[in-house]
This record gives C-alpha cells, structure tokens and sequence, in this order.
C-alpha cells in the first residue's frame, strides 16, 4: 500500500484548494478513508473521513467549508476545501484503514499553507 497525495500549496485566505489521495501501491480491503492534518506544535487531528459505505465525518472545525468524496471505485478519495482560513495551514495526511488490520496507512502528507 502506498497512499500518496497532491494538491496542496499555498492560498490565500478565503481560497479553495482541493487534495487527492490514491493508493499507488497494493490494493487494500477499505474500512474507511480521510485527512488527518497537523500543524507546527500541534497534534495530528481529523478533518474528515469517510467509511466504505460511505458515511461522511468532519471535524467541526471544517465543518460547511470542507467536503470529503471519492471516485467511483472507491480507490481516490478528494477533499474540497473552501473559505480557507490561516488556521487550516498544516501538512494533510491521507490515511487508510483496512478491514484486515488495525494499524492504519498513511500518506507522506502535502503541506497547506493559507496566508495573505
């Protein structure tokens, strides 16, 4: 498994980004998928996931500005992020979580960086 992301860079407040994750390795049985994000000094926290049936869940935080989806083989998942603001700017993970196991899997991270 090899969960590798793109899209991330540098916006200004109030701007839209949109990262994609796709596992570019050996496929997995998918429990869930999502974007964990960390700042400087921070802890990694979730901002939204979404299981294999297709339950959405968003941080609060991102709540109404962020959307989570995938493509139709449930292989890519996206995250849409709008009106960000300087507290989104973080390195976003791509996690994944498989059915046979109970550690997950984790992408490199893209780094997001929202300033004027």
């Amino acid at each position: 498994v090899q969960l590798v992301e793109s899209g991330g860079g540098l916006v200004q407040p109030g701007g839209s980004l949109r990262l994609s994750c796709t596992n570019a390795g050996t496929p997995f049985r998918i429990s869930s998928m999502g974007w964990y994000r960390q700042a400087p000094g921070k802890q990694r926290e979730l901002v939204a996931s979404i299981t294999f049936n297709g339950i959405e869940t968003y941080a609060e935080a991102v709540k109404g500005r962020f959307t989570i989806s995938r493509d139709n083989a449930k292989t890519t998942i996206f995250l849409q992020m709008n009106s960000l603001k300087v507290d989104d700017t973080a390195v976003y993970f791509c996690q994944g979580v498989s059915l046979l196991q109970q550690n997950p899997y984790w992408g490199q991270g893209t780094q997001v960086t929202v300033s004027s």
